[in-house]
């Protein structure tokens, strides 16, 4: 029998008088909304030891508290395929995961997934909320991503998320020269009228901050260091798109390939057949679930990123760099 999910978590201030439905999605993000109002009904997430309704309104400071059995991923299947591990205990997997493999199985992409290959290589995970997937990376986002392998480490390293403690590092590849470096702080939620889309919102939207910062010049693009506090569904590729430097490689918020007056051939055809958007994953930092110890990980950029980086570089050598980036 699996072991039942035990958590709790404090209403704060700014949820004050809202929806518990609505409340609980906040506190507990690694659980959907629908499973959230099953355990409300079924009594199994009460608010300060009472069951309420999904509808009912919860004050500040009210304790919410989850003892439920978890949800099954019944209809998953393992899948042999090869997994990029960085580093793994009983506790939590560490891996790189390449560009053009989806994290979780959704519409459209039922199988063939992350989370298919990680049930083949480590079947206890398929107890797990989500399969043991704590964070994402966009399909065509390449780059380090941890998965839980155990209860205890869901539980703490989704509270390690909540509590932005988890350093999460990204490169990237800009359309634009940038004059230095920033912070974007906007909040993001889905397109008004393009649903597949997410986009800088005025209203409504969720907090998402960006930091970003210079690492390389070339006459007509940016290669950057970014770091995130939130974690929003196309976070980096919104901000960068909302302050006029798309990346490269991104049909949805950068549109067709921008080719530069005077570009080489070489460059023609890097910026024109460069298959994805020009962003990795390379470092995490976070504390070990069980010891508490503080761990980092990084991987390297892959080789499409480097041979881009490359051919910018040859197009416009003059410019200082930092040779240990590529």
């Amino acid at each position: 029998m699996s072991e039942r999910i035990k958590m709790e978590a404090e209403v704060p201030a700014e949820l004050d008088h809202e929806r518990l439905d609505q409340v609980a999605a906040r506190l507990f993000p690694d659980f959907s909304r629908s499973r959230l109002q099953v355990w409300i009904k079924k009594g199994e997430l009460l608010v300060d030891g009472k069951q309420l309704r999904p509808r009912d309104k919860v004050a500040a400071g009210a304790l919410l508290a989850i003892q439920a059995e978890p949800e099954q991923a019944v209809s998953w299947q393992p899948e042999d395929i090869d997994l990029d591990i960085l580093y793994e205990d009983e506790h939590i997997l560490v891996l790189n995961k390449p560009a053009g493999l989806v994290v979780h199985p959704a519409a459209g992409h039922a199988d063939g997934t992350l989370v298919n290959a990680l049930l083949a290589h480590a079947p206890q995970m398929a107890q797990l909320p989500r399969g043991g997937i704590v964070h994402r990376l966009d399909m065509e986002t390449s780059g380090i991503m941890v998965a839980a392998k155990s209860l205890l480490a869901h539980h703490d390293l989704v509270a390690q998320l909540q509590a932005r403690t988890v350093k999460r590092q990204y490169t990237a590849v800009c359309i634009g020269v940038m004059t230095g470096g920033g912070t974007v702080d906007e909040p993001i939620g889905r397109h008004p009228r393009q649903r597949k889309k997410m986009a800088v919102l005025a209203a409504g939207g969720k907090p998402a901050i960006t930091h970003y910062r210079v690492i390389r010049r070339f006459g007509h693009h940016t290669c950057i260091s970014v770091s995130l506090e939130t974690g929003r569904t196309h976070q980096i590729r919104v901000h960068m798109a909302h302050r006029h430097y798309p990346l490269v490689g991104d049909p949805v918020y950068g549109g067709r390939p921008r080719i530069p007056k005077g570009a080489s051939d070489e460059l023609v055809t890097a910026l024109r057949q460069f298959p994805r958007q020009a962003l990795h994953a390379q470092a995490l930092g976070l504390f070990h679930p069980e010891s508490g110890e503080a761990m980092e990980f990084e991987c390297p950029l892959p080789a499409d990123m480097q041979q881009l980086l490359a051919t910018l570089e040859r197009e416009d050598p003059a410019n200082e760099h930092d040779a240990a980036l590529y």
